[in-house]
Formats: C-alpha cells, sequence, structure tokens
C-alpha cells in the first residue's frame, strides 16, 4: 500500500472480457516515474494520451485509428505547461492549455501540420481564469473562474463570442458534456445554499431547464452568502466565502467553521454540502478562503504557494482567521478550522505556527512528514509544489514549517482530532500517526489531542454514506463541543 507506484502502461480492456486479455496499448520502461492517461475522440478516429510526471504538466500526442503499429505522433514532449484536449472537428484539434497563458486559453491544432508555430488561439486568455471547456452541438462552451465562482460563455468553432450561460446566482457548474453534434448537454449548478440541480441545455435556444434537484430538506432562503476580501502578512488581496443565516448578530459568539486547501492549482467553489447546511442551521458561520496555491487566479497564483513559497499559504489562511476575529464572526474560542490533504497539512503547520488563533483543528488524511512524503506512493508527484528534501535549500524550508518537526512542548494547543484511513494509498496514514505521536508526546495541556482512523477505507473517494455519516458526526460533535457550544437539535 504504502510502496512508490511506478511503471504505468495504458491497456486496451473489451468490456466482458477478463483482464487477462488486455492489450497493452502503451508503456515507456525508460521513464518507470511517469503516469499516463488516454482519451477517444467522439469520431473515433484520433486516440489520445497524456503523459505526467507530477501533478503539473503534461506531455501529449496522438495516434490515427488504423494505426495501431505505429507509435504515437508526440505532440508536446516537455511537461512545463498543461495541455488537455477537448475534442476535435476533423483533422482540427482543440486543446486547453496554460502555454504563454498562465490563465489558460483554448487552441486549435492541425494534426496534419502538427508543429507549434502553425497552433491558433481561439480563446484567447483573459483576465478570469479558463477552468474547462467542452465541444458540443458546433459550439465551445467554455466555464470560468471568476473570483472563485464560475460563470460560463458559449463561442463558435472559431473563437465568435455568442452568449452567458445564466445561473441562479454565485455558484459552481460542472458537466456541459457531450457529443460533438449533440444539441443538447447538461450541467449542475450548486452553491453553500443552494443543493445541486441538473440543468438541461439547449445550446442553439439559450435555454436551461430543470432536469433533477436534489430532495433536501433545507431553506436556501434562510442564509446569505457573501465574498469578502482580506490582507494577506505581504499585502496580497485574497478573497473569502462566508455564510451564515440572515439574522446572524457579529458578536463573536458564533461557532465558526474556516476551511481552506491552498495547493496543486485546485480551486474550491461555493458547493452545497449537507454536513456545513447542519453547522449553519445550529447559528454556525462557514467560510471558504481561496488562499495562494490554489487556481483561483491561474497560474501565478498557484505559483505563489508552491516550493519556496509555501509559507504564503499558511499567512493567507492565518489572516482570514484574524479576519473573521476583527470582524466579530468569531472569538480564538469559537473558531475552528478544518482542511484535508494538503489541506490537512495547511492546518497542521497552521496550529503549530498559531495555536493561539483556535478552539479546534482538524487536520485531515494530511501530509505531515514534508522531509519523506516523496518516498511513498505517488508522493513524488508533489514536488514540483513542496520541493523535495533531496535539495539542501528546499530541505530547510520544508523543515521549517513540516507539521511533524515543529510540534511544540511550550505551546497552548487547541482541541486537535487527526484523521485518516488504514487503506489511504495517496497520503498513507503514517503521516498522520507520526503527527499525533508527537502531539501526544510534547503537548502536556488540557485540550484533548486524538486520532480518527477509519477503517477499510482511503483517502475520501469513494467513501459509503454510512461512513461519511459517521465522520461528519464525529467532527461537528468534536468542534461543538470544544467551543463548549450546545446544539439544539
Amino acid at each position: 500500500m504504502k510502496a512508490e507506484n511506478i511503471n504505468n502502461k495504458v491497456f486496451y480492456h473489451e468490456v466482458g472480457t477478463p483482464q487477462s486479455e488486455d492489450i497493452i496499448i502503451y508503456k515507456d520502461p525508460e521513464h518507470p516515474d511517469r503516469g499516463f492517461g488516454v482519451s477517444v475522440s467522439d469520431d473515433e478516429q484520433y486516440l489520445f494520451i497524456r503523459a505526467s510526471e507530477s501533478t503539473s504538466g503534461n506531455a501529449f500526442g496522438f495516434k490515427k485509428s488504423g494505426m495501431d503499429d505505429k507509435p504515437f505522433n508526440w505532440l508536446v514532449n516537455t511537461f512545463e505547461q498543461d495541455y488537455v484536449p477537448i475534442g476535435n472537428k476533423d483533422n482540427i484539434l482543440y486543446v486547453l492549455t496554460n502555454h504563454d497563458a498562465p490563465r489558460y486559453k483554448l487552441i486549435a491544432i492541425d494534426m496534419n501540420k502538427s508543429d507549434s508555430e502553425s497552433w491558433t488561439d481561439i480563446i484567447p486568455e483573459k483576465e478570469q481564469v479558463l477552468e474547462s471547456c467542452s465541444l458540443v452541438g458546433g459550439h465551445l462552451i467554455a466555464t470560468y473562474l471568476k473570483d472563485a465562482y464560475n460563470e460560463t460563455e458559449v463561442f463558435g468553432l472559431d473563437g465568435t463570442y455568442r452568449h452567458n450561460v445564466e445561473f441562479p446566482g454565485i455558484g459552481s457548474v460542472n458537466g456541459f458534456g457531450g457529443k460533438t453534434n449533440d444539441n443538447i448537454t447538461f450541467y449542475t449548478f450548486t452553491s453553500f445554499n443552494y443543493p445541486s440541480v441538473i440543468f438541461k441545455y439547449n445550446i442553439a435556444e439559450d435555454k436551461s431547464e430543470i432536469y433533477h434537484k436534489s430532495e433536501v430538506d433545507f431553506n436556501g432562503d434562510d442564509y446569505i452568502t457573501k465574498q469578502v476580501f482580506f490582507e494577506s502578512k505581504d499585502g496580497t488581496k485574497v478573497p473569502m466565502f462566508i455564510v451564515h443565516k440572515k439574522e446572524l448578530v457579529l458578536d463573536g459568539t458564533n461557532p465558526t467553521m474556516l476551511y481552506g486547501y491552498g495547493g496543486f492549482n485546485i480551486t474550491y467553489t461555493p458547493r452545497f454540502s449537507v454536513t456545513n447546511s447542519v453547522w449553519m442551521e445550529q447559528g454556525g458561520v462557514y467560510a471558504l478562503a481561496g488562499i495562494r496555491g490554489g487556481g483561483e487566479y491561474g497560474e501565478e497564483w498557484h505559483k505563489a504557494g508552491t516550493i519556496l513559497n509555501k509559507q504564503n499559504v499558511f499567512d493567507d489562511f492565518i489572516a482570514a482567521s484574524e479576519f473573521l476575529i476583527a470582524e466579530k464572526y468569531a472569538t480564538p474560542e469559537r473558531l475552528s478550522i478544518i482542511g484535508g490533504s494538503n489541506g490537512g497539512l495547511l492546518v497542521g503547520a497552521v496550529t503549530n505556527q498559531r495555536p493561539d488563533l483556535y478552539a479546534a483543528a482538524i487536520p485531515a488524511v494530511g501530509v505531515m512528514d514534508m522531509l519523506r512524503f516523496h518516498k511513498f506512493t505517488i508522493g513524488r508527484y508533489w514536488t514540483t509544489d513542496y520541493g523535495s528534501s533531496e535539495d539542501s535549500i528546499q530541505f530547510e524550508y520544508l523543515y521549517k514549517y513540516s507539521p511533524v518537526h515543529n510540534v511544540s512542548s511550550d505551546k497552548d494547543y487547541p482541541a486537535i482530532m487527526v484523521t485518516t484511513a488504514d487503506h489511504d494509498d495517496r497520503v498513507v496514514p503514517a503521516h498522520s500517526f507520526k503527527y499525533i505521536a508527537e502531539l501526544q508526546d510534547k503537548y502536556k495541556g488540557d485540550h484533548p489531542v486524538i486520532i480518527r482512523i477509519e477503517t477499510d477505507a482511503g483517502h475520501g473517494g469513494g467513501k459509503p454514506t454510512e461512513k461519511v455519516i459517521e465522520e461528519s458526526t464525529d467532527e461537528l460533535a468534536f468542534f461543538w463541543y470544544n467551543m463548549n457550544f450546545n446544539p439544539k437539535f
């Protein structure tokens, strides 16, 4: 479970046949650290392949139908930028990329030429981040990030702007998939106070209609979502969403939960959560900080929170905490923090650096040993974000914030519940085991420092509903108890 994941291969599998009959499509024994992904064009004329060595940047190429015995034609052989093929019209391939465009753009590649000098911009880079794009119904549907929420625009295949897709409010959008010639597509819209709804969208007529609504006993009209901007330690403006009941009184007594991630160019946008709705129904405040390291403002925002800039991520989160206290949403006695995976690292590092700001903290499935993370499963992929202890300068930087290596016997820590799972092969549970062992050995105060280990579960994806409910219940109860807050059910 903890061994390095190497020597990836691409196979062809025919549904209904045993795996032993699968055919190898591609392997690269000279580069055992590389991972691969493939897709097939709608017209089944092209097989696309992407190769990666980390979480950022990929090579990509294609093979034409009927050329099974021929090698892939690699259009890009480096790993400096991201290239995502979204579809083709005959021999014209449309690719989403940050090549010379930190906030991404859409380009067209003539696969009969394929040299980079012949690439053309179809949807040029602009201020908003082009998060995704799809080719459906003879149109390009482009979804953007604007201050960490989504907007969607429709273009012709030549890049001519048609119109915006209208949504119910500020929120998150997923979908717009389909075949090149489809006239109908589907998308999901959700927000903090808007349970997920699937919409059916007629592209030519620009009309959306509700296809399916989530059955949730929740009245979103009772709540308000605000977006604020606060200053981090170095003066950088950072966005944060704050959600609560409309009649909330800002007197510092509200139980407040702050969530953050800050890594790998990933953006957390407004989404409905049953767990968060229970929190808010009890008078709680939920806050989501769009800190550096994520993708809120493109690759520059991402890079500003990586390697020797990682402390910016923690400074942003600390500044978010101080903002919530200064604006009287909470006090340190009523402020809790939570984050998972890279967000678990965030919570662990921030709790070491500013334990005085919080009543309780939950670092979930976190990367806690920053000196050895690259030695397990696919941890080597993360060095583009974290750096590596193999480098002497990066070693010193990693050591200064590594949660395991910075637990202090002189600090009064908040209540901490570390969570992990015994079959996590993404962030191996040893990270959490070592961190909680350090805490329980060194912390001499009165607050609980405990670990919750889920059995027969992994990093979180695909977890059964029963386990999700049990975990969420334990998390909310831990926060409420350590805030001296009594929920009313």
